[in-house]
């Protein structure tokens, strides 16, 4: 218990002096450039402390549960030797952790608004529903597809660099033909994904594999996955704004 506690102290100081230089930059903006009243200085203030306290606790729940969840659960497929079952678990955690990430959730509902502000969809909450539906849906797919690829990489010893400028190059020959509207969703869909619930456990996901391997090595062969998860996204979203 003392254990704990004093890692979450340690946690507490750490986002606290990731987030003061942060703080200080905007208060100096909004007392002396914009001129803003001291009651919207000390309402960021009191946001801010918000925010150290919600970090504090989401990087001591990480290393408390995400990370090792993430890796035994690698390790444990691994040592059962089921290709189908590593991969399958790979595609819903991509897929479930995708859906619940809240970068996505309010880019979607974002997305959504301006495209029924701009009628290209109804004015509906209905229609925004769908959209924004829609494109969840797209994404977490993509992320899915992703870690399964990004496993079987792993597994069969693919080289990372060719995929990712074999991906790169399809999306920017995608780019040429898909609709205008949906380029910056896409775009910006591929940078949701890589947020506070997907990254870690995907990450976990690749280093407790590649440590499970023989002969592979966790540093050069365990991470990448984050960037297949980025890269898949954009994808997906310009072929589901090609064909929708």
């Amino acid at each position: 218990m003392k254990e704990s506690l004093h890692a979450l102290a340690r946690d507490a100081f750490s986002s606290l002096r990731d987030l003061l230089p942060i703080v200080l930059v905007i208060g100096v903006f909004q007392l002396f450039v914009f001129r803003g009243p001291a009651s919207q200085l000390t309402s960021m203030l009191a946001g801010g402390l918000l925010v150290v306290a919600g970090l504090t606790f989401f990087i001591f729940g990480l290393r408390l549960a995400l990370f090792p969840i993430g890796e035994g659960l690698a390790h444990a497929l691994a040592k059962k030797g089921s290709v189908f079952w590593l991969v399958t678990f790979a595609f819903v955690l991509g897929f479930g952790t995708t859906v619940a990430e809240p970068a996505l959730i309010a880019v979607a509902a974002e997305a959504a608004e301006v495209a029924a502000n701009a009628n290209h969809i109804e004015s509906t909450r209905t229609a925004m529903d769908n959209y924004a539906f829609g494109l969840r849906m797209t994404v977490a797919l993509a992320v899915g597809m992703a870690l399964v690829v990004g496993v079987l990489r792993i597994l069969l010893d693919w080289s990372l660099p060719l995929m990712i400028i074999g991906g790169y190059v399809l999306v920017v020959l995608l780019t040429t033909v898909a609709p205008k509207e949906i380029i910056g969703i896409a775009y910006d869909s591929g940078g949701v994904t890589t947020s506070t619930v997907t990254v870690p456990l995907v990450t976990a996901l690749g280093v407790g594999l590649a440590s499970s391997l023989r002969g592979r090595n966790p540093l050069t062969d365990g991470f990448g996955l984050i960037a297949l998860a980025s890269l898949t996204p954009i994808l997906f979203v310009l072929i589901y704004g090609i064909i929708v």
